[in-house]
């Protein structure tokens, strides 16, 4: 092993899939790796870097490195003696696109690049072709990764057409489709198909819009895929799970509602009481360690696993999940192509269906028919205008008077206070005098203010200060020191022990059983209610508002949604379209105009090679 690998930690893959060892200091969320002590290697002394000017960079992406990656540039400095400037830019670089959530830095990005830059590059000992064990990648495209990005999107790959070209699955297709005639209706053809899809291949996408019936064919699978392997020795193993604990917790309470309504069209009864869980509880992942219990070498004892909210899985951990997985076990992804991508780097949904016309073909379904909104909805109208990036016609939609969605001018500073007093006075209201918990909580979830950023005038907690004055003066609530009757709150951090998972949202009430002392209430997965005392919550905050992105898997009656008073990096068309589409029945935007139409026109760019040449397996 070479002496930037000992460094580093680089292992060699597997003979399936990749042993992907530990993580790299380089290679963590921004929030870890702030905690890694970058590794004291003697001397040579750190040579100084004399980085290039960032400013020329395009302007749309403004990733700038900072301190982080500075280190990191500083770290193959040591490594590579003869390191040039222009190399150690284009570390930092690299680095800092993948904490924006790129996989690789694309090197005609790089500042006043010129064709000899690859080759300059590659006379490095820290940079490689593929293939070849060092810290940094460069491809015959021009894409610079971080070593364990392009392992991890490699290795994803590889398992993605090893599924494609191995022998499907062995299933009756009379028996098959005679099921399928009992379970869906002759007009959901869409729906019909995902469920052929995924029971006749070892790997399937089923995506689409909100209310397309995503959670009813999952169902419908469910029962297709216990009916089809109910004649082997032990009780078929099918696992479900979800990037979120949140997501979680509504996918089990969305499927077991869905099956009630398919019992009696079963020869045989459904497994009762299935339970969703998250991609970590499944892989066995810990915040303690980035390694799995469950590997390429010590794969899951499962028949199928199904992911719900898959547009929110990061490229790393979706390689975890697929190296996990053994070969002859169904994988279906759940999900829609065009909401957010993951906080973390990738974008693999939106890359497995964009990017590969073979994958598409064979094992991708889009279910196009909304049973939630009408055709001619004003949400309908409006989310499928903001989708195709159509801004002049999201805009004159907004202004028509459909009863479901309109915008209104950003109100200042000024009147923000003002003209906020009614909305959520008329929002909140049945949840603050409900005269139960259990009334309170779904009364609560009935409305939903949705920010684009935290921080700001028009941010997260910047506004739940604004409602609480504001319901106060409504005389709704009397807000304490910290905790008081009426207040919302949402968990930051899994707690398996109290089983309470980040994004979970729980109100604080006078509980009479506890005489009338606060207790937090939470819908439990089964749908019963919890109550647990204030003081054995975990790291929380108020919820009166909440980010989009913190709102994706979640569904309200009636949103008002508020952007920022200028453009931000933040702002996509993906983050407008995923807050609109969280509304069931009304939803209220406030912007400016050209605000609005900035996000429009600029779609979610997360740079990455994933199914974009053949993988090689």
């Amino acid at each position: 092993m070479s002496r930037f690998s000992r460094i580093l930690g680089i292992k060699k893959a597997g003979a399936r899939g990749a042993d992907l060892g530990p993580e790299l200091p380089f290679d963590q969320p921004l929030e870890a790796r702030a905690a890694v002590e970058a590794p004291k290697l003697a001397e040579p002394p750190i040579p100084p870097t004399e980085p290039a000017p960032v400013s020329t960079v395009a302007a749309e992406d403004a990733i700038i490195p900072g301190p982080l990656d500075d280190r990191f540039a500083q770290i193959l400095a040591r490594i590579d003696e003869r390191a040039t400037p222009e190399l150690l830019q284009a570390a930092r670089l690299v680095s800092a696109w993948r904490g924006a959530g790129h996989v690789c830095f694309p090197l005609e990005r790089y500042p006043d690049a010129n064709p000899g830059l690859a080759s300059r590059l590659l006379e490095s000992e820290v940079v490689g072709r593929p293939g070849v064990w060092r810290p940094l990648i460069l491809d015959d495209a021009g894409r610079l990764y971080l070593h364990r990005y392009w392992q991890y999107e490699r290795c994803l790959a590889c398992e993605i057409h090893r599924r494609l070209d191995s022998a499907p699955p062995v299933v009756d297709e009379a028996w098959l489709e005679s099921k399928l005639d009992i379970l869906f209706e002759p007009s959901a053809k869409d729906q019909r198909s995902a469920a052929r899809t995924a029971l006749t291949s070892y790997f399937c996408v089923i995506t689409g819009g909100p209310g397309t019936g995503k959670t009813r064919t999952i169902a419908r699978i469910l029962a297709l895929l216990e009916q089809t392997l109910a004649d082997r020795p032990l009780p078929p193993q099918i696992a479900l799970a979800t990037p979120t604990g949140k997501a979680a917790a509504r996918m089990t309470e969305s499927i077991r509602d869905a099956t009630k309504d398919i019992a009696e069209k079963l020869t045989t009864p459904l497994k009762p009481n299935r339970e969703a869980i998250t991609l970590h509880q499944l892989l066995g992942l810990t915040p303690d360690s980035p390694t799995p219990r469950f590997d390429a070498k010590r794969q899951l004892p499962v028949d199928a696993v199904i992911v719900d909210e898959a547009s929110m899985v990061d490229l790393a951990l979706m390689a975890k999940l697929f190296a996990a997985v053994p070969s002859q076990a169904r994988i279906i992804l759940l999900g829609d192509k065009d909401q957010l991508a993951s906080v973390e780097a990738g974008n693999v949904l939106g890359d497995i269906c964009r990017n590969s016309s073979d994958i598409h073909a064979r094992s991708i379904v889009e279910l196009r028919e909304s049973y939630r909104f009408l055709p001619g909805s004003g949400i309908s109208q409006v989310s499928a205008a903001i989708n195709a990036g159509r801004a002049d016609e999201a805009v004159q939609l907004l202004g028509q008077n459909f009863p479901d969605v309109a915008r209104h001018s950003l109100p200042p500073l000024d009147s923000l206070r003002r003209a906020l007093r009614e909305r959520v006075a008329n929002g909140f209201r049945a949840a603050l005098t409900a005269e139960n918990p259990e009334d309170a909580l779904r009364n609560f979830n009935q409305f939903r203010l949705l920010c684009a950023v935290r921080k700001g005038p028009y941010g997260v907690v910047a506004l739940n200060r604004l409602v609480e004055e504001a319901l106060a003066a409504e005389h709704l609530l009397t807000p304490g020191d910290v905790h008081y009757h009426g207040r919302p709150i949402m968990v930051l951090r899994n707690d398996y022990t109290l089983r309470l998972f980040n994004g979970d949202i729980g109100l604080l009430l006078r509980d009479p059983l506890a005489g009338g002392a606060l207790r937090a209430f939470f819908f439990g997965q089964d749908g019963a209610l919890r109550r647990l005392a204030p003081s054995r919550l975990p790291e929380h905050e108020t919820v009166w508002a909440m980010t989009i992105h913190k709102s994706q898997g979640s569904e309200f009656d009636r949103v008002l949604m508020i952007l920022p008073d200028r453009d931000t990096r933040v702002l996509t068309r993906e983050l407008v379209y995923t807050g609109i589409t969280r509304a069931k029945t009304a939803v209220e935007l406030w912007s400016h105009e050209s605000t609005l139409r900035a996000a429009i026109g600029k779609p979610t760019e997360r740079v990455s090679g994933l199914l974009k040449s053949p993988a090689t397996v």
